[in-house]
């Protein structure tokens, strides 16, 4: 069996401090096989990749060593200052509880809300979805998740050989559930990654989501714009439904999160303290997708932000936590990549995080269109708006006071207004 791709050994993780700078020093970051360029399958049919990364250590941490996690809420090894669901719960004020700093570490403060349903679509099955959240959920305090899980051609798919699929939909039910624990979830996982097979996925989790009186449907996948996607917006339209997709993990837009039928989660980085721990600031991460769409004109909902996206639809609309130095811990049973805890970023985090956050406001906007009126007027909505980096082509978008294309309006700040 091969070993997962970054867990660390018992020597190195015996010999960390409290907050040791080694193991961040020494990781890289990897993008999986699922992550590739878009292409064709072999009957001609566009297919999508994930938006993900993971972290790797240098060869010599090639695994966590086979001791008890720590408990109460806390990351499950001491000395990391990767993201849990309390320290996210505490950086985007979604409990009463704050922490200063944040520190992973030291924050046990779980977010409690949500209700009806989120559905996540994703490709090929993940034979272990349910018992990976388990895993998780015990790990982090979060109740028991209540998850169903429907196979959208009627049959099981099968695996992805690469491994990839699976990681993400450990990352997407995970972290759905970590910001909206009362929620329903649904994983719907389509045959392939084709985007047909996808987007029938996408029509089977929306009717999913009204059956159980509305919420929201991620998609952490997409591909480059291409000639006819405005036919596809119409998928995007199920009433009751707020739809969510990441942005991509490199300069320029996506496909559906440029759609205009859909709230584009984007990407940030949450630089801490090296010694303490504690937030310092959140930035821009530069690998975030974002930019003005080639092909979707400009909705009605960016009206007040013209002067920045011109005459076409510009993304990303909301942002969260995506660089994967600064990303967040999953568990994953791999049979290719190994099992066991990883640390995940990419806009993959993005969306899943963001559809438990607008689930737990509780508003329940009757469409992408409404939610993202709400978020753009600013009724009530409070923002992290970022003022620091840099993204895009040739890194020459700067984030800046109120919407950029960078982080679009900002990350969430408080439930209130969402």
């Amino acid at each position: 069996m091969s070993r997962p791709l970054w867990l660390l050994s018992t020597a190195a993780c015996a010999s960390l401090l409290s907050f040791s700078p080694v193991i961040s020093a020494q990781s890289h970051v990897i993008a999986p096989p699922s992550t590739q360029t878009q292409g064709v399958d072999a009957d001609g049919n566009l297919v999508a990749r994930t938006h993900l990364r993971l972290v790797a250590p240098s060869a010599s941490q090639m695994h966590f060593p086979s001791v008890s996690a720590q408990p109460s809420e806390l990351p499950p090894f001491k000395g990391y200052l990767y993201e849990t669901p309390a320290s996210i719960a505490c950086v985007y004020h979604l409990v009463d509880t704050i922490v200063p700093g944040c520190n992973p570490n030291l924050t046990t403060a779980n977010p409690t809300g949500g209700s009806r349903a989120i559905a996540i679509v994703d490709a090929y099955d993940d034979p272990t979805a349910a018992a990976d959240l388990t895993k998780f959920s015990t790990q982090f305090g979060l109740p028991p998740a209540d998850l169903t899980v429907v196979y959208a051609q009627g049959t099981q798919p099968k695996q992805d050989p690469t491994g990839g699929w699976e990681i993400e939909e450990s990352l997407d039910i995970e972290w759905a559930h970590a910001m909206a624990p009362n929620a329903k979830i649904f994983l719907v996982e389509a045959a392939t990654n084709s985007f047909n097979n996808l987007f029938n996925a996408v029509i089977t989790a929306a009717n999913l989501v009204k059956a159980a009186g509305g919420g929201e449907v991620s998609m952490s996948w997409g591909g480059g714009e291409f000639k006819g996607e405005n036919s596809l917006d119409a998928v995007f339209t199920t009433p009751g439904v707020v739809y969510l997709a990441s942005t991509g993990d490199a300069p320029g837009t996506s496909y559906p999160a440029v759609s205009p039928n859909v709230v584009a989660a984007g990407g940030t980085t949450l630089s801490r303290d090296i010694n303490t721990g504690a937030l310092i600031l959140e930035n821009t991460w530069q690998d975030g997708g974002g930019g003005t769409s080639a092909l979707e004109p400009i909705p009605a909902f960016q009206k007040q932000v013209k002067s920045v996206v011109g005459g076409m639809r510009g993304t990303p609309d909301l942002s969260f936590d995506a660089n994967p130095n600064t990303g967040v811990w999953i568990y994953d049973t791999n049979a290719v990549l190994g099992t066991g805890w990883y640390v995940v970023g990419g806009t993959s985090v993005s969306s899943p995080s963001l559809a438990g956050i607008l689930n737990a406001a509780g508003s329940f906007a009757p469409s992408s269109q409404a939610e993202n009126e709400m978020l753009y007027s600013g009724k009530g909505a409070r923002f992290n708006n970022i003022n620091y980096g840099n993204c895009g082509l040739y890194i020459g978008t700067f984030a800046r006071g109120g919407y950029d294309l960078c982080t679009g309006l900002g990350s969430p700040k408080e439930l209130r207004g969402k």
